[in-house]
């Protein structure tokens, strides 16, 4: 059983996943900013960036949810709801 995370502590982990893994400057990392315009996220890293919400999930995340997302915020909401 998956323990419930806020979205605060969501934004968190992500954060350290994108400024760790993909070397993006966390001042970049808002919840309004986009993966590809503004994070410069390509197919590739979208992938990437779903299985590493695999491993803090533990949860499978399926392709439809993640062809939706374009924010940090969508990221967020989509994790929420798998842990939901």
């Amino acid at each position: 059983m998956c323990a419930k995370y806020s979205k605060e502590e969501i934004l968190n982990e992500l954060t350290n996943i994108l400024a760790d893994d993909f070397e993006i400057k966390r001042e970049k990392i808002t919840p309004d900013a986009n993966l590809f315009e503004d994070l410069e996220f390509d197919s590739i890293d979208a992938v990437d960036l779903a299985v590493r919400l695999q491993d803090f999930t533990k949860q499978k995340i399926s392709p439809e949810n993640f062809k939706q997302i374009r924010t940090v915020e969508d990221v967020i909401n989509a994790v929420e709801q798998l842990l939901g």
